[in-house]
């Protein structure tokens, strides 16, 4: 059978399940990020890799620097939905020998604007001739205090849902030019007890059903609650992906005074209720939708 059809979700539950896991893992894949390190440590590693592949996640008309700020960008999205810290960057870039040294320079221009509005070092990495697109590899480093990890596994049925920001419309150009959410999962970790959290790459209607698998429970959408872009519509909202903006889920008797400090702290930033976790027994009131790789 190909890859094309067989899904995303189903071939990476297939690769997972007899990898090796090694020592010292506190969370290996299917998270936003793996966590290494021991029970008793106030500190656990975070390890991430990401990758964007021109002609599917940028145009081969693409800025190039805007390009380098993405692929940067997206693994930084995925620290800050562990309520972590980044620390170290490793970019492997694969191109034809045929493309103009200035391109290459491009990319690490945005590469390295990113790094530097985050406080990322970029450490190494590896260059290599392509016969095919252009492709960038990051591997992350970074960390997160023990009582302030967010994963996807933790939610629980009853909780409430939110996301930041606007959803859909990013093919318009956000997804060149996102900001990751860290200052703001830091804080919503350091105030508040969040049960669940990731960001949302494949959009609300892939990604909240991985959530809701992960922390065995059912969900459901209130569609005509979604924050969505200008000029975009609920399907949009719901399938376009790229937003890179954080959905997380939370109990709620902390609901209402999350949402008032949320105002205060973040008064350009919208937070908006989009549903609640149920038991599996509740119905989904909405359908999968969102990008595939392997659809």
């Amino acid at each position: 059978m190909k890859l094309r059809g067989y899904g995303e979700d189903r071939l990476v539950t297939e690769l997972l399940r007899d990898l090796t896991r090694g020592k010292k893992v506190i969370v290996g894949a299917g998270d936003d990020c793996a966590v290494l390190g021991r029970r008793s440590d106030r500190v656990w590693q975070l390890l991430k890799t990401d990758c964007v592949v021109e002609g599917i996640h940028f145009r081969p008309d693409e800025d190039r620097r805007r390009v380098g700020w993405k692929a940067l960008a997206r693994a930084l999205s995925d620290i800050a939905a562990m309520g972590g810290e980044p620390h170290h960057a490793l970019i492997t870039v694969a191109i034809s020998a045929e493309s103009d040294v200035r391109e290459l320079k491009a990319i690490y221009a945005g590469l390295n604007k990113c790094a530097r509005r985050f406080g990322v070092g970029i450490v190494g990495g590896e260059t290599s001739r392509s016969p095919g697109p252009l492709f960038l590899s990051i591997a992350m480093t970074g960390e997160v205090k023990k009582g302030r990890c967010v994963l996807r596994s933790g939610g629980k049925a009853g909780d409430e849902l939110f996301v930041t920001g606007r959803l859909g419309g990013s093919i318009s150009g956000r997804h060149l030019d996102f900001v990751p959410r860290l200052k703001e999962a830091q804080w919503l970790t350091k105030n508040y007890r969040l049960h669940a959290m990731m960001d949302l790459s494949d959009g609300l209607g892939a990604d909240l059903p991985r959530l809701a698998s992960a922390s065995g429970v059912g969900f459901e959408i209130d569609e005509s609650s979604l924050p969505i872009g200008r000029g975009t519509t609920i399907p949009s909202a719901m399938s376009d992906g790229e937003d890179y903006e954080l959905l997380f889920a939370v109990a709620p008797r902390d609901s209402e005074k999350l949402q008032r400090a949320w105002r205060r702290k973040f008064p350009k930033l919208p937070l908006t209720r989009v549903g609640r976790l149920c038991s599996l027994a509740t119905p989904r009131k909405a359908k999968r939708s969102g990008f595939d790789h392997f659809a």
